[in-house]
């Protein structure tokens, strides 16, 4: 699915990525963790194909770029991220916004066949949001509209989906209610990247985890075997300590020392 190999990326002088090892199999749900500025977003636009690494090679979906049509790829692949809300209308039906996903359009400006419209509203009833179909885009919460989002993606049948801290902004029952219409969307077919600062996102539903520091992936594969107090401290400079709850890593923070 994802084949990150030795990707380097330098920008005005800046080393970003240093050598950066990635390798998702089809079926693996990944968590990527990490400090703000440590390359997470900048991995993300290798993949996606809106960035090219300086030396290293990137295969998404057995697809060598550099070697194929990027934009034929991005059309398998679901992709959240922070600034789509912005972009959409917010006085359009929430149903068409999900039908766009179908053609990767912003806004409908012309008429669907029914059949699209029908899978809209089916992908609107996976999410638990088919009721809000009708109602202006603007009408609904910040988590109601990432779910619809979620929705939206699905429209396309991804094979891979890429979310870039899908939680952010969200309360703590919003939160929860996301990432419970997320792992229903979990299946042997979907593989997931998932981009958090917070630890206690990481469900049963994911696999696995990459932690990176400085540009690097400093520890990567099972997500028990990678989230260990002594493996976060490492990245996060903190004193840590990590707990199981039902297959959920809960993190706490130790005393800091005033340096």
């Amino acid at each position: 699915m994802i084949q990150l190999k030795g990707i380097t990326f330098r920008r005005d002088e800046r080393n970003i990525l240093r050598g950066v090892d990635l390798n998702v199999k089809p079926g693996e749900q990944w968590t990527l963790l990490g400090r703000n500025g440590c390359g997470k977003t900048t991995v993300l636009e290798m993949i996606t194909g809106y960035e090219f690494p300086t030396s290293g090679t990137v295969e998404i979906l057995g697809n060598r770029y550099g070697k194929c049509d990027v934009r034929e790829v991005r059309k398998k692949i679901g992709y959240i991220s922070p600034n789509i809300i912005e972009k959409m209308t917010l006085t359009d039906p929430v149903w068409e916004i999900v039908a766009g996903g179908a053609f990767a359009y912003l806004r409908l400006y012309e008429e669907v066949s029914d059949d699209i419209r029908e899978q809209a509203y089916i992908e609107l009833e996976r999410v638990g949001m088919r009721t809000v179909a009708e109602q202006s885009f603007g009408t609904l919460s910040q988590g109601e509209r990432k779910k619809i989002l979620l929705a939206r993606t699905m429209m396309a049948s991804p094979e891979l989906l890429i979310l870039d801290e899908p939680c952010a902004g969200l309360d703590l029952y919003e939160r929860e209610r996301f990432l419970h219409a997320l792992s229903d969307l979990a299946t042997q077919k979907l593989s997931m990247l998932y981009v958090t600062h917070h630890i206690e996102e990481i469900t049963p539903m994911f696999t696995h985890v990459a932690l990176m520091a400085e540009g690097q992936i400093i520890a990567s594969g099972h997500k028990r075997d990678v989230l260990t107090s002594a493996t976060l401290e490492k990245a996060y400079d903190l004193p840590l300590h990590i707990e199981w709850q039902d297959d959920r890593p809960w993190i706490q923070v130790g005393r800091v020392e005033q340096r």
